[in-house]
């Protein structure tokens, strides 16, 4: 376990050299920065106190955590299509957004729901069919 934690603690750190690097190349910081503070701020401002919040109270028992995670990462993907969502109709260069942005996050969210209720349903499946200790 201590092996497999070391591995992923080098390759993230890896992975942040890279982002560091591919930062150098870029012509306006300033925005980048602004852009990422604004990330920060939209998933510690509005995105985990209503995950919190709507789990806490909609959900009760074991699926709780499940359901969280599920509006946790339903949150994610529309934060990270928040901006071609928001794009008012096409743009003049039918390469720059070449695909059907709004179907494939509501396909994704469809997606994310059904994963989140076999996963209850199975959860519920396999406590149900414990065998009693002793």
């Amino acid at each position: 376990m201590k092996r497999l934690r070391l591995t992923a603690g080098a390759a993230g750190l890896a992975l942040m050299g890279v982002g560091v690097s591919l930062l150098m190349d870029v012509r306006d910081l300033w925005g980048v920065l602004v852009w990422l503070g604004g990330a920060v701020v939209l998933h510690d401002v509005v995105l985990a106190p209503v995950v919190l919040l709507v789990g806490t109270a909609l959900v009760r028992g074991g699926v709780r955590g499940p359901v969280r995670a599920a509006l946790l990462v339903a949150g994610s993907l529309t934060a990270v299509a928040l901006p071609v969502l928001l794009r008012p109709g096409r743009t003049a260069n039918s390469s720059v957004l070449p695909l059907d942005y709004p179907r494939n996050w509501l396909v994704a969210l469809v997606a994310v729901v059904s994963v989140t209720a076999v996963w209850v349903v199975v959860g519920k499946f396999r406590g149900g069919r414990r065998r009693p200790a002793g």
